[in-house]
């Protein structure tokens, strides 16, 4: 581990603050992660652009709930606020399965120790600092409070739930990437405005009496959701909310929402325009140390901090609007790219740590290939309002070069200490793919996939079709399977090209909403024959702020309202992903049994003609556990 002064970091005590020489904070952080000192850390990110504004800043990591509270009360109280968020994750992700299992490790903790943040810890952490500090306000943000901020259904607890800010006693929300809305609220508290003023920034939410009147904004048009109670009595009045949620979550220009919940009015003000380049660039060039606070050396590593500690972050947003997934909720659609500059830049430092030894882990963001992606005509993209640029079709306005991205990764790889640079996040495919993406004016699709296969594959390449089925596909946001045949094509040609063996690996999801019995089947079979025995598989995890979750609640799409079956209880979703695993011996029979139910010959021959029909024998170790049972 490095020698820095402990100055170099924000504080976590008051004897840490006095070497600063600071005998007070403006605002102190709440966080339910470790406190990591790298851009890829959202407290890390909002502690260091709050010092950046010349406020001083401390930072209750990981605090005890469960004693006399003494950690909410060590750092005194701030002047201005306290922030508080849950960390990196939902706090119920990070604590539960998709089968609603309770989670022995968290990575955001030392050692990777479970145990050190509670369920719904937002919540949890704004009451203690309600009932401590009555008189301070708390601002909320992150992720869990960011796809909280509406009412949500919540898988855990299987019911729907109102905005964070009515369980949580909050006094303001800050949703989606903070640093501008942030930036705006210390600059505010500077001039002394109070703080019951902050109300009219875009990109915050807050509740309200009915009887207050909505603040005046000419610019802004208010539209009303359906209320929580309405949506506690009526699951189709919850779906159709989502639908304008999604709508004006993801618009250059977005009107203002609100929704009435028991006595009270929440708001929902506009986000901002997506960060440019001088703004994004400003966040990730402040003074990281780029380390876990020296407090926690000796309860080992933090295995979050382990997996990125040698990683760049080359934009942030992603415009695949894929169903299940919360990217574009939280971070947008519209893709915040850095300068190249400030990306060698970070190449520099990351080189210069002092266990660096020549790999880069990631040269990536949300989805590794949207970097500089935008509108050709950004007057177009103003009056948008589609969730996804490339689903059902890639917009033909998508600028979807990758010339840019195959620049700097041959940059990264001229660099003296650089020995190799790996694209670790997850690519989009069907991007690479020419006949679903059309827009490839300077032809450089190919020139950079084989960039990426020649210089930048730890071994193997992980893509996510995600389905086989068409229909299944359509609801997850994703493109006809027929296009990964393709790009699988390319793959091994660029491959065989280039005399290398690296294994292409797909990834999966069952139980996703539309999905059926057969659908899994066929998936099985398909990525058989395609000569797949797959590993990496998901079963679907309902999350707030996702149109899959909505459906999986409300049994209803919220744009068309048309039903779709989800498989729920525990059972249903582990039989569809046994699917995934066809060539283990413990699902012979009860695969075989399922399809002989669908009465699908054609499909049992497919998926087990080799274990039961090639030459018409018994499989070995079937035949041996009969003998066995004789």
């Amino acid at each position: 581990m490095q020698k820095r002064p402990l100055t170099d970091w924000l504080p976590l005590s008051i004897k840490e603050a006095e070497k600063k020489g600071w005998e007070a904070f403006d605002v102190i952080l709440i966080s339910g992660d470790a406190y990591v000192d790298h851009p890829s850390f959202g407290t890390a990110v909002i502690g260091r652009i709050i010092e950046d504004e010349g406020l001083r800043v401390g930072i209750i990591a990981q605090p005890n709930w469960r004693d006399d509270l003494r950690d909410f009360k060590k750092l005194g109280q701030p002047k201005l606020f306290f922030g508080v968020t849950a960390g990196c994750m939902d706090s119920m992700v990070n604590h539960y399965t998709a089968g609603k299992r309770k989670r022995s490790t968290d990575s955001y903790t030392p050692g990777g120790v479970s145990g050190f943040r509670p369920d719904n810890a937002t919540i949890v952490y704004t009451n203690i600092l309600k009932s401590l500090f009555p008189d301070i306000p708390v601002l909320i943000g992150g992720i869990e409070a960011s796809l909280r901020r509406v009412t949500h259904y919540d898988y855990w607890e299987d019911k729907l739930r109102p905005t964070i800010l009515e369980d949580s006693n909050a006094d303001l929300l800050v949703y989606g990437m903070g640093d501008q809305p942030l930036r705006e609220i210390l600059r505010l508290l500077k001039k002394g405005v109070p703080f019951s003023n902050l109300n009219t920034i875009k990109q915050v939410a807050f509740l309200q009496d009915k009887s207050i009147e909505v603040p005046k904004n000419k610019n802004w048009v208010t539209l009303e959701l359906n209320s929580h109670e309405k949506c506690l009595e009526d699951k189709i009045k919850y779906a159709s909310n989502f639908k304008i949620i999604e709508v004006e979550s993801n618009k250059w220009q977005a009107n203002r929402l609100i929704q009435t919940v028991k006595n009270k009015q929440l708001v929902i003000n506009p986000p901002y325009k997506t960060m440019t380049e001088g703004e994004i660039d400003r966040s990730f060039d402040l003074n990281y140390t780029r380390l876990p606070h020296p407090r926690y050396n000796k309860r080992g590593n933090i295995p979050a901090y382990e997996m990125i500690k040698f990683s760049i972050n080359m934009h942030r947003g992603c415009f695949g609007g894929c169903s299940f997934c919360t990217i574009s909720a939280h971070q947008g659609k519209f893709i915040a790219s850095r300068s190249e500059k400030s990306i060698l830049d970070e190449v520099d430092k990351v080189t210069s740590l002092e266990d660096f030894k020549g790999y880069i882990s990631d040269l990536g963001g949300p989805s590794a290939n949207m970097y500089k992606m935008k509108g050709k005509d950004e007057s177009i993209c103003e009056k948008c309002s589609s969730p996804s640029c490339i689903h059902p079709v890639v917009c033909s306005n998508l600028d979807t070069s990758h010339k840019p991205m195959t620049e700097i990764y041959k940059k990264v790889d001229a660099h003296e200490k650089v020995k190799k640079a790996f694209v670790g996040s997850g690519i989009r495919y069907d991007l690479l793919v020419d006949d679903f993406n059309k827009n490839n004016e300077d032809n450089n699709h190919d020139e950079y996939l084989e960039q990426v296969i020649t210089r930048h594959i730890s071994g193997r390449l992980k893509v996510a079709p995600e389905h086989t089925s068409d229909n299944t596909l359509r609801v997850m946001r994703k493109p006809s399977f027929k296009h990964f045949h393709k790009f699988k094509e390319k793959y091994d040609a660029i491959s065989k090209k280039n005399n290398l063996n690296q294994p292409l690996i797909p990834y999966f999801i069952s139980s996703h909403p539309g999905c059926e019995d057969e659908d899994m089947a066929n998936l099985a079979a398909e990525t058989k024959e395609m000569g797949f025995k797959l590993e990496q598989v998901q079963d679907f995890t309902p999350t707030p702020m996702t149109v899959a979750t909505v459906i999986y609640y409300a049994g209803v799409h919220p744009y068309t309202l048309k039903p779709y079956k989800t498989v729920k209880t525990k059972e249903e979703k582990k039989d569809q992903n046994r699917y995934f695993f066809w060539y283990k011996r413990e699902n012979y029979k009860w695969i075989k049994g399922r399809l002989n139910k669908l009465n699908n010959k054609d499909l049992t021959q497919r998926l087990l003609g080799d274990s039961e029909q090639k030459s018409n024998k018994t499989p070995k170790w079937l035949d041996a556990q009969r003998k066995r049972k004789r």
